[in-house]
């Protein structure tokens, strides 16, 4: 016995009865702090929140679509249900059961994919909101993601509303094959349907947009709009420098270069983009509005994703 295990051993006999159950480790919760993934800070959950889950050195966590829409709307939005697509429509496994990755990922998050869909105003203007949610498989666009993008685009068309997507993802969903890069065209000619329609369709580029969904409706609205740091881009600067053997750039493929470069329209904080995005819509939609979205207020419990994980 090491002198560690003495000493806790000692300590246990002092403690008295039901003491170490009061402040077991289960009373606190996991996320009460937060580590900052660019400075290293250990932030409180509750000024993170506070804070739009932007941590005191700039950083942007990546958040869920209850947080997204909260941040974004007026006030109230009703969410929309999200088609049904097959659930395993290849049998695909690998060390698991797609199956049981797909229910993993709706325990962990509370939905049903990657796709969220809400209806309500911005700036006073009436809008849809798509937002794709990264906690779910890495955003990964597969068909229940492709289907959800052409529900929100028929729904603005059907509302004579703007859409606007908040994109994340690590690329296409590799499980479902052929069906999932299909609907890389599907999602193009919904957002062609948008242009028939005369009606805007901005993009909102969060940390990260990469594979597929660069390649196709991410890259294709009327604005793009980036927060700040967001990684965007087809394939990962580490597959890049492999393949060419040279070093990147510094910042390659983070918003503030494809600003630079002309991919990006702005780089907007978190905090400003409801209030950009009304500018933007009163103007395209030719409509007064309000000047001002209302103040925001903590919506249901929703995960957030810091890099590499989540709570």
């Amino acid at each position: 016995m090491n002198e560690r295990d003495t000493g806790m051993n000692w300590l246990s006999k002092i403690t008295p009865p039901g003491m170490s159950k009061i402040f077991s480790k289960r009373d606190t919760p996991d996320n009460l702090w937060v580590k900052c993934p660019t400075s290293g800070e250990m932030v409180f959950h509750k000024d993170l929140e506070a804070g739009l889950f932007v941590t005191p050195a700039g950083h942007h966590m990546r958040i869920g679509p209850a947080w997204r829409f909260q941040f974004t709307f007026d006030g109230d939005y009703t969410e929309l249900d999200t088609p049904d697509v097959p659930k395993d429509p290849l049998k695909f496994r690998d060390d698991k059961p797609y199956s049981s990755r797909i229910a993993a990922a709706r325990k962990k998050t509370g939905r049903n994919d990657a796709m969220a869909i809400a209806v309500g105003q911005i700036g006073g203007v009436d809008s849809v909101v798509l937002v794709q949610n990264f906690a779910f498989m890495g955003g990964s666009l597969g068909m229940a993601a492709g289907e959800s993008f052409i529900k929100a685009a028929e729904e603005a068309v059907s509302r004579r509303a703007p859409l606007i997507v908040f994109t994340a993802a690590g690329g296409a969903r590799m499980q479902e094959g052929c069906l999932s890069l299909m609907q890389m065209p599907r999602t193009t000619i919904a957002v062609d349907m948008l242009r028939d329609a005369r009606l805007p369709y901005i993009v909102v580029l969060t940390d990260p947009t990469t594979g597929g969904v660069t390649a196709s409706y991410a890259m294709l609205g009327d604005v793009h709009i980036a927060e700040p740091g967001a990684l965007i881009g087809f394939a990962g600067p580490r597959v890049i420098e492999q393949t060419i053997r040279e070093k990147l750039p510094e910042g390659f493929q983070r918003a503030e270069y494809l600003l630079e470069k002309g991919m990006v329209d702005k780089v907007v904080h978190r905090r400003n983009i409801p209030a950009t995005l009304a500018r933007m819509l009163r103007v395209m939609m030719k409509r007064p509005g309000t000047s001002v979205p209302a103040a925001y207020s903590p919506p249901p419990p929703d995960h957030v994703v810091p890099d590499g994980g989540s709570h």
